[in-house]
């Protein structure tokens, strides 16, 4: 059944390297349980109500993938985006989370209908392979980057952005350990070596003194803690400038930013016949985050961690997602699982390829979107850059009817952005 339903053998993998992916996929996102509500509780959310929105939107998200799309790729809510749902539309511009729930919504039903559409595919066209290049190296640079601080080798630095960590940290220690050791099972092509890698690593940070299995006890869920936050979107609002602006600012973000994410990930398993209906299953996921009471779902750069364990079809996914569920019962365990086991997975870089140099109105563009993305910290701004800056290049050397109008209208959209911000 599975076989049939997910194309097992069509794809090249099997049940068991499917399920084992997607439970090396749990682990390396899972920490999004704790993150995530921890920002959603900032804007207003009661936080017993966020953990739970948090597993139920990634729970669902994640099936909606698995299902739908039949692909390896995590949806779960955004780093990045939650900042922007808390910090942006709640804190700065003065909204309730109940009204920032309904912007969610909107945006969100914006995403579907560019999603279900021609445009979808036009929008995919119109972008340079130059820049769906950087995109995808810029996301693993990013990833990498998350691995490294997670593990406390590299931290912020008091004469520099960023500095090398204190080595003699133990915690810095054991992730330096874990990453040989994840290293050298990865090389071996060890079957399972990321989970294994994950089990070792939290051995080590015992070893290292970094756990206390007695540290909390089991917490008490129930479904009143969420009642108050599921269908908790206020529209009273909606006739409002503000209103529609957080819309145009989110709804900006969610699209261009899984274009990138959702193209990176299907051209790393190289299926890009897998990008429509990706993009779709994270449409609606995006959707039914503001019911779930939850900033959107992406497409999680997390997600090449399943896929280096050989994950390939949507059994991956869908692991994941059942995973998230039975989370709820489990989340003190969860919580013990230490970084320096996690950050490793995240630190295995595997999708640089080569770009083409030889034409500087490409290439500049590609490496400012490699360099952004971590950089800032944000997909969505570090795409931009590059989007403003290529057709700038083009016009300035005489092509300028090498860009689609489509990429122009999206240069002009990321650049009215970056504008209103400055002025408001």
């Amino acid at each position: 059944m599975f076989n049939r339903f997910f194309q097992l053998e069509k794809n090249e993998t099997t049940f068991k390297r499917e399920i084992l992916a997607g439970v090396v996929s749990f682990f390396t996102i899972v920490y999004i349980i704790a993150v995530n509500s921890l920002i959603l509780s900032e804007a207003g959310i009661p936080l017993e109500g966020a953990i739970l929105a948090t597993i139920i939107t990634s729970f669902v998200g994640c099936l909606l993938m698995g299902f739908w799309a039949n692909a390896p790729i995590l949806l779960v809510p955004g780093m990045g985006v939650n900042a922007l749902f808390s910090y942006t539309i709640v804190q700065s511009m003065g909204m309730s989370w109940q009204e920032a729930l309904a912007v969610v919504f909107v945006s969100g039903l914006i995403f579907m209908l560019v999603a279900f559409s021609r445009f979808s595919k036009t929008l995919s066209e119109s972008i340079p392979q130059s820049l769906k290049e950087a995109i995808t190296i810029g996301l693993g640079l990013f990833l990498m980057l998350i691995g490294l601080e997670k593990g406390g080798i590299v931290e912020k630095g008091t004469n520099s952005i960023i500095a090398l960590g204190e080595l003699g940290d133990p915690q810095v220690l054991a992730t330096v350990l874990t990453f040989l050791i994840a290293i050298i099972l990865f090389m071996r092509n060890v079957p399972g070596n990321f989970l294994i890698t994950v089990v070792v690593g939290t051995g080590l940070a015992w070893a290292f003194g970094l756990i206390n299995f007695q540290q909390s006890e089991a917490d008490a869920f129930s479904l009143s803690d969420y009642m108050g936050v599921f269908g908790a979107f206020s529209f009273d609002n909606i006739l409002s400038l503000g209103f529609w602006i957080a819309v145009f600012s989110l709804t900006m973000v969610l699209v261009f930013e899984n274009i990138g994410l959702v193209h990176g990930h299907v051209s790393f398993i190289n299926r890009t016949d897998k990008f429509s209906r990706a993009f779709q299953a994270n449409s609606v996921s995006a959707l039914l985050s503001g019911l779930f009471g939850s900033s959107p779902t992406v497409s999680t750069v997390e997600s090449a961690a399943g896929m280096a364990a050989g994950g390939r079809t949507g059994l991956t996914t869908v692991t994941t997602g059942i995973l998230f569920l039975l989370s709820a019962f489990f989340i003190p365990v969860i919580k013990l699982i230490p970084n320096s086991a996690i950050a490793p997975i995240l630190m295995m870089l595997q999708n640089i390829r080569n770009l083409n140099l030889s034409d500087l109105s490409e290439s500049f563009p590609a490496i400012f979107i490699i360099a952004m993305i971590p950089f800032t910290y944000s997909i969505a701004d570090g795409i931009a850059v590059g989007f403003i800056l290529y057709p700038i290049l083009k016009i300035a050397i005489g092509k300028a009817k090498e860009v689609s109008v489509t990429l122009y209208v999206i240069a002009s959209l990321f650049l009215f952005n970056f504008v209103f911000h400055v002025l408001s």
